[in-house]
C-alpha cells in the first residue's frame, strides 16, 4: 500500500506517518512511496493498544479524610488580632526582600499609566461626531471646544458635527492625535477580528492552474470536470478567468483557470493572490518556457506552494526528467530529489494521472490545515466582472470566509447593491454560497473591478455610504499616487521602512543577465537584501510592468527597451523603468 492509503486507513495525517516510517529506518520519499505489509501490521497494532482492566488489588485504596473542626468564631477573632510592627522591624523585613519583588507594584502602576496616556494620545472621530462627543473624548467641557472653534471662525452648538480638520487643530492643544474613523474601517475591523477556534471549520482549497500557453491547463481542468471547455473557447485558448468547483472522494476543490499568454498576466497576478495552491502545468515535450518562469515568479511572490503537473506524457518525445531538471534551476525541486514540491505525470488527452493530481492537491491542503468560519458575514474576491445586456452588472466571486445569502447587502469596490441572484458554477440558481465556493452574483448597481474585495454589510444604506466614502478617498489618493522609483525606494531604505530592494531585470542575452545578477547579489548587505524577482531575455513587456507594480520593484533593462504598451502601462501604474547599455 502507498503512504497516503495507509494514512487514510490509520486515520492520521500523511506527514505524521512519513515521519514515523522514516524513524523506523524506511526510505520514504513521498506520499506515493510503498509501505511493506509487515510494517503496516506493526503500525496497526501500535495504533490500537490493548485495553487494560484494573483488578481489585491494583485499584489504590482511598485514605480516610479527617475533617477538622472549625474553632468558634469568637475564639478565632481573638487569636488573629492585628499586630503593629515597629518601624525598625519593618525596615529589616524590607531589606531582606528581593529588589524585583519590592519594585513590582510600583512598576505595574507606571506601566498602566503609560498605557492610559498612549490610549489618550490617539482618538478616532467620524463624520457624525458631535462637538459634545469630541469634548468627552478629550475629557474637557464642551463649552471650551465651542470657544476654540469660535476663535477659528466656526460657529457651532454642542450637538453640531465637528469638522475633521478643525478637530485635528484643536486636539493639538491637548497633545492628542485625531484619526478619521470611517464606516468602512469600522466594518473591516469586524472582519479582521480573530475568529474563535471552535468556530473554524476545514475549507476546500482554492487552486490556480498556471503555465505556458498551449501546455494544456484548460485540458487538465476539462479532464477533471469531464466537460468540454476547450471546444467552446476561441482557438483553444482560454479567454477569461473561470472558477470551477470539483468533488473528489467526497472533498471539494475550487479551481481558478487563469489564461496562459502574456496579454492576461494581470489576471494571473490576481489569481495567485486568492490562491492556496498553484498547479504549474509544464508540457513534457516542450519543457520550461518564458511564461512558465513568469508563473513561478508570480506564485513565489504570493508565497503559494506549487504542485507540478507534467502534462502530455503520452507523446513519443515526452521527457519528464528533463522538465524536472529545468525546474530545479528555478528552485522547484521534486520530493524524491530532496525538495518540497509534489510532481505528477499526467496526460489530459488520455486521462492519465488525473486522480493522482487531485490526491496530491488534497494532501497539500491537508498539510496546510486550511480553515475558515462559515458562520459570519461573507467576504470574497471578485475574479471577473462584466456588463450583461440583459442582466446588468455581473460579477464572479470566490467566497473566502462566511456565507453569502440571497438578499444580502453587498459592497465590492465602489459598487453596492443586493445579492438578487446567486448562480453556481454549474449554472444553477442557489440560495447561499459557502466558503471557497465560486458564485456568479447579480444585483450590483455598477460593474466592480476584478480583484476587488466583496463583503456583506447590514443594509443597503450602509453599503451606499461606504461606496461614497471610497469614491472620495480614491479621488484624493489618485492625486497623491506615489511613483515606484529608486529615489522613493532609497528613502524608505534609509528610514528603515523596507529591508529588501526588489529588482526586475531584462537583457538582450543570457550572459548579460548572469553578469548583472551576480553583481547585484554582491551589493546586498545585512541591513538590506537585493531581491531579483524576475529576469528574462527580450523587450520589457506589460507582463513585466504588472509584476513590478505588484512587487513594488524597479525594472532595469540592458540593451533592451520597453514596448509602447509597456511604457504606457508603466506611466499609468507609476513604475520606474531604467535602461542601460553598459553593465
Amino acid at each position: 500500500m502507498r503512504v497516503y492509503e495507509v494514512a487514510r486507513k490509520l486515520n492520521i495525517k500523511s506527514s505524521i506517518l512519513i515521519q514515523r516510517l522514516r524513524n523506523l529506518g524506511l526510505d520514504i520519499k513521498s506520499n506515493f512511496s510503498t509501505v511493506p505489509d509487515d510494517v503496516i501490521e506493526k503500525l496497526e497494532h501500535k495504533e490500537t493498544p490493548p485495553k487494560t482492566i484494573e483488578t481489585k488489588d491494583q485499584i489504590p485504596k482511598q485514605k480516610k479524610v479527617k475533617i477538622k473542626e472549625k474553632p468558634p468564631i469568637e475564639e478565632k477573632r481573638k487569636e488573629k488580632q492585628p499586630e503593629f510592627m515597629s518601624a525598625k522591624k519593618k525596615e529589616l523585613i524590607e531589606a531582606s526582600l528581593p529588589q524585583k519583588l519590592k519594585g513590582k507594584k510600583k512598576h505595574y502602576k507606571k506601566t498602566f499609566k503609560d498605557e492610559q496616556k498612549e490610549e489618550l494620545n490617539k482618538i478616532q472621530i467620524g463624520k457624525n461626531t458631535t462637538v459634545f462627543e469630541f469634548a468627552a473624548m478629550l475629557n474637557v467641557d464642551f463649552s471650551e471646544i465651542i470657544q476654540k472653534l469660535f476663535s477659528l471662525g466656526v460657529m457651532v452648538r454642542k450637538n453640531d458635527f465637528i469638522d475633521l480638520d478643525a478637530a485635528k487643530i484643536i486636539a493639538q492643544d491637548y497633545g492628542v492625535e485625531v484619526e478619521e474613523k470611517t464606516l468602512e474601517k469600522t466594518i473591516m475591523e469586524e472582519f479582521e477580528a480573530p475568529d474563535d477556534q471552535k468556530d473554524l471549520q476545514p475549507r476546500p482549497p482554492i487552486v490556480t492552474v498556471m503555465g505556458h500557453v498551449d501546455h494544456g491547463k484548460t485540458s487538465i481542468l476539462d479532464a477533471i470536470r469531464h466537460t468540454h471547455i476547450v471546444a467552446k473557447e476561441s482557438g483553444g485558448i482560454t479567454q477569461h478567468i473561470g472558477a470551477y468547483s470539483v468533488n473528489y472522494n467526497g472533498k471539494q476543490i475550487t479551481f481558478l483557470d487563469t489564461p496562459g499568454h502574456e496579454a492576461f498576466t494581470e489576471m494571473r497576478a490576481r489569481g495567485a493572490l486568492l490562491t492556496d495552491i498553484v498547479v504549474l502545468v509544464v508540457a513534457a515535450d516542450d519543457g520550461v518556457m518564458p511564461q512558465t518562469i513568469e508563473a513561478i515568479n508570480h506564485a513565489k511572490a504570493a508565497n503559494v506552494p506549487i504542485v507540478v503537473a507534467i502534462n502530455k506524457i503520452d507523446k513519443p518525445n515526452a521527457n519528464p526528467d528533463k522538465v524536472k531538471q529545468e525546474l530545479s534551476h528555478h528552485k522547484i525541486i521534486p520530493e524524491e530529489w530532496g525538495g518540497e514540491n509534489l510532481f505528477v505525470n499526467v496526460s489530459a488527452k488520455k486521462n492519465i494521472g488525473i486522480d493522482d493530481l487531485l490526491e496530491n492537491i488534497l494532501l497539500q491542503a491537508e498539510i496546510m490545515e486550511l480553515k475558515a468560519n462559515p458562520n459570519k458575514r461573507a467576504k470574497g474576491i471578485v475574479i471577473e466582472a462584466r456588463l450583461d445586456k440583459q442582466r446588468g452588472p455581473v460579477c464572479d466571486v470566490v467566497i473566502q470566509e462566511g456565507t453569502l445569502n440571497l438578499g444580502d447587502s453587498i459592497v465590492a469596490g465602489t459598487a453596492y447593491g443586493k445579492a438578487k441572484v446567486l448562480i453556481d458554477d454549474k449554472g444553477k440558481r442557489i440560495k447561499k454560497a459557502t466558503v471557497s465556493m465560486p458564485v456568479e452574483i447579480l444585483g450590483l448597481h455598477e460593474v466592480p473591478e476584478a480583484g476587488d474585495v466583496l463583503f456583506v454589510v447590514k443594509d443597503e444604506k450602509i453599503a451606499k455610504s461606504i461606496t461614497e466614502e471610497r469614491k472620495e478617498k480614491y479621488k484624493a489618493s489618485a492625486q497623491k499616487k506615489v511613483t515606484v522609483s529608486l529615489e522613493t525606494v532609497f528613502k524608505n531604505l534609509s528610514s528603515g521602512q523596507i529591508k529588501e530592494l526588489p529588482i526586475l531585470i531584462k537583457a538582450d542575452v543570457f550572459g548579460s543577465i548572469e553578469a548583472i545578477s551576480s553583481s547585484v547579489q554582491k551589493i546586498s548587505t545585512q541591513e538590506v537584501a537585493v531581491k531579483i524577482i524576475h529576469s528574462g531575455i527580450g523587450e520589457i513587456t506589460r507582463s513585466d510592468v504588472n509584476l513590478a507594480s505588484v512587487s513594488n520593484a524597479i525594472i532595469i533593462g540592458f540593451n533592451v527597451r520597453p514596448s509602447n504598451d509597456a511604457l504606457k502601462l508603466a506611466n499609468d501604474l507609476k513604475v520606474e523603468i531604467r535602461t542601460y547599455k553598459i553593465i
